[in-house]
């Protein structure tokens, strides 16, 4: 973006804008910001972000949108670490009807996940979300986990996992860029973000820096707290938005 700042010359502040504009809309304007579900068989979704990001809540919404097209869904509660996120997740699978995988607190994230998979075969489901724990980014612990519940997903089903989520929280600022940075580097590749805690303008304005500087799509963006308050990704109406406020 700063390349062509400095080479293009604009004569007043209208036509800076329409720069700025223009290319800003170019690094968000992906041409598909759909989730990657596969039209046969099983699709894995991997869901990753720190604690308080609005992870669960998230899975939650997507699971509702996915029900509403038809799929049949099943949520994995695979932050075993803390019994509060295996009980949201429960509210949220009961909340929109749908079956969940789920163990004891503090048992084997990976192992919960590999009977999720077992269990999503056997019925048939067409897509399984996979809850994950957030604990601070910068805890290689919790980076050797998700690396671990990635590589069992892979050995169970080759192209797997399908979608590998970041939620971030879109009032964080320069912070979210870091998270973005450590996750995807963690995963080997983030394929699509989805920002949270936004209220219908565009306060999520880091989202520019994280397609620039990673070239992953933000893909869905959470606007309120009701269950429909999750839309896919515009990134022309994004921009449009900022430049209005």
């Amino acid at each position: 973006m700063q390349e062509k700042l400095d080479t293009v010359k604009v004569k007043n502040m209208d036509e800076l804008l329409a720069l700025l504009k223009e290319i800003m809309t170019s690094l968000v304007n992906y041409d598909n910001t759909a989730l990657n579900i596969e039209r046969e068989g099983m699709s894995v979704m991997l869901v990753v972000g720190v604690n308080g990001v609005g992870k669960t809540t998230t899975i939650g919404k997507i699971a509702s949108n996915l029900v509403k097209e038809g799929k049949k869904v099943m949520i994995v509660a695979g932050d075993t670490f803390r019994a509060g996120a295996i009980e949201q997740a429960e509210i949220w699978a009961r909340r929109v009807g749908i079956p969940i995988v789920k163990a004891q607190p503090n048992s084997d994230p990976a192992a919960v996940v590999f009977d999720a998979i077992k269990a999503g075969k056997a019925r048939h489901i067409d897509v399984l979300i996979v809850d994950t724990a957030g604990r601070l980014h910068t805890k290689y612990n919790l980076m050797e986990e998700l690396k671990k519940i990635r590589k069992i997903i892979t050995r169970e089903i080759n192209d797997a996992p399908h979608e590998i989520l970041q939620v971030l929280d879109g009032t964080t600022g320069q912070n979210a860029l870091m998270q973005a940075k450590t996750f995807n580097e963690a995963m080997g590749g983030i394929t699509g973000v989805a920002l949270t805690k936004l209220d219908g303008t565009a306060k999520g304005g880091i989202v520019i820096s994280i397609c620039d500087e990673l070239r992953i799509p933000v893909k869905l963006i959470g606007i309120g707290e009701a269950i429909d308050d999750l839309k896919q990704f515009n990134g022309p109406d994004f921009v449009k938005a900022i430049f209005e406020q």
